[in-house]
C-alpha cells in the first residue's frame, strides 16, 4: 500500500514539475499571503509543523489530522494602507476516511475613485479576490506518512473585470512522534478558466514547489523550522531599476580593467551562490514556553531583498508573534516588517465547537497536546 501511494505521489509531482511555471506575470497573488497569524509570525509558512491546529492546512493540507476536528478558525490582517485580508476555516474528522476542512479566504484592496480619460469622476468601485477551499488529508495506515490535497475555487472582481479559476495544493508529510516533521508541497497548481482580458497573454497562478522541515529540540523549549521554496528554479534574481546601475559610465576613464584573481573570482561566485540560495529560504523558531503559550520569530530573506530600498534597508523580512490558549480558545498575533512604508498585523482566534467534557477525577485525566 505504501509503495503504491509513494509511486502515485512521485508521478503527480513529476507532472507538476513538468508543467508548473515560475517566471512571468502572476495573478491571484493573495495565495502567497500568510493567512494564519502563526504562519505570518514564522516567516510566511507553517508547511512543515505537525500539530492540532486547523489553520495548518492553509500552508499544507497534509498537516490536517484528527486533532483539528471541530475547530473553527478566523484570521484577519490589516495589511498595507486600506488593504486587508482574512479567512475562516472549519475542520472535521471522518472515521476511516480522513480529516476534512473547508475555508474561505479573501483579499480586499479597498475603495477606488473611478475616472474616465478626461479625469471626470464616474463614482467609485471596489476590488477583491476570493478563494473557496476544500481540503482532505489521510494518514497512511501503520505509517508516519500523511497525504493531503486542497481544491481552491478562485474568483476575482475589479469593477467591470472579473476572473475565475481553480488551483490545487498537494502535500506529503512524514511526522516522527513529536520531534521531527518533513514535508513536500506542490502549491497553487491550476488554471484560469476565465481571465480578466481574453485578448491578453495567458495568466499564470503563483505556483510553487516547497520542501520544509521542523525539529523540536529534545529537553529544550525550541522548535526550529527551515523551508526551501521554488525548487524548480535556482536563480530568482532579477534586474531592478532601483538598485542596478548602467554597465558603462561616460565619465570614467578608458583605462583597461584589471583582471580578477582566482581568489576574487571564487569569492564573488560564492557570494552570488549564497545570495541565490538565500532567496529560496525561510528560517524560523518557535519557543514553546508552556503548553499554552508560544513565542515565534522568523526571517524571510527574499522578502528582505525585494522590499529594501537603496538608501533604507531596515528590518524587512523579519517577523515575530505569539500565541496563547484559554480554555477552548486560542489567540495568535503576528507582526511582519515589509518595508518603510508599512507593516502587517495579523490576528487569529481558534475555538472548538460542539464538545463538552464532563468533570473527571484527576487520576483519570489524560493529557493532550495543544499548540496555541
Amino acid at each position: 500500500m505504501l509503495r503504491k501511494t509513494v509511486f502515485i505521489l512521485i508521478s503527480l509531482f513529476s507532472f507538476i514539475l513538468a508543467n508548473a511555471q515560475v517566471s512571468g506575470t502572476k495573478t491571484y497573488r493573495m495565495l502567497d499571503l500568510p493567512m494564519p497569524a502563526r504562519a505570518a509570525a514564522l516567516g510566511g509558512t507553517t508547511m512543515s509543523i505537525w500539530g492540532d491546529d486547523v489553520n495548518l492546512y492553509f500552508s499544507n493540507p497534509a498537516l490536517l489530522n484528527a486533532g483539528s476536528a471541530k475547530q473553527l478558525a478566523m484570521n484577519y490582517s490589516n495589511f498595507v494602507s486600506d488593504i486587508n485580508y482574512g479567512n475562516v476555516a472549519y475542520g472535521y474528522h471522518i472515521k476511516n476516511v480522513g480529516t476534512v476542512a473547508a475555508g474561505i479566504q479573501y483579499l480586499n484592496y479597498g475603495k477606488f475613485d473611478k475616472r474616465d480619460e478626461y479625469d471626470v469622476s464616474q463614482g467609485s468601485f471596489k476590488a477583491s479576490d476570493y478563494s473557496f477551499n476544500l481540503s482532505m488529508a489521510k494518514r497512511l495506515k501503520d505509517t508516519s506518512f500523511s497525504i493531503g490535497a486542497t481544491l481552491k475555487t478562485l474568483y476575482s472582481h475589479y469593477d467591470i473585470y472579473n476572473s475565475f479559476g481553480n488551483a490545487v495544493d498537494l502535500g506529503f508529510t512524514w511526522h516522527h512522534k513529536s520531534s521531527f516533521t518533513a514535508s513536500l508541497l506542490a502549491k497553487n497548481v491550476g488554471v484560469i478558466w476565465k481571465p480578466y482580458n481574453k485578448t491578453a497573454d495567458k495568466e499564470l497562478l503563483p505556483n510553487d514547489i516547497q520542501l520544509g522541515v521542523s525539529y523540536k529540540v529534545k529537553r529544550a523549549p525550541f522548535r526550529l523550522i527551515f523551508v526551501y521554496d521554488q525548487l524548480r528554479k535556482w536563480d530568482l534574481t532579477y534586474i531592478s531599476s532601483l538598485t542596478d546601475t548602467a554597465t558603462t559610465d561616460p565619465f570614467k576613464s578608458n583605462d583597461p580593467v584589471k583582471e580578477k584573481t582566482k581568489g576574487q573570482k571564487f569569492k564573488e561566485a560564492f557570494k552570488d551562490d549564497a545570495n541565490k540560495f538565500g532567496l529560496h529560504t525561510i528560517i524560523a523558531a518557535e519557543v514553546v514556553l508552556t503548553k499554552n503559550f508560544n513565542i515565534r520569530v522568523g526571517y524571510n530573506y527574499r522578502l528582505h531583498k525585494e522590499m529594501m530600498l537603496p538608501d533604507k534597508r531596515g528590518g524587512n523580512g523579519i517577523t515575530f508573534g505569539f500565541g496563547f490558549g484559554v480554555n477552548r480558545f486560542r489567540f495568535n498575533y503576528a507582526f511582519a516588517k515589509y518595508n518603510v512604508a508599512g507593516n502587517s498585523h495579523v490576528f487569529s482566534i481558534t475555538t472548538v465547537l460542539g464538545t463538552y467534557v464532563k468533570p473527571v477525577k484527576k487520576s483519570s485525566v489524560t493529557e493532550t497536546s495543544t499548540t496555541p
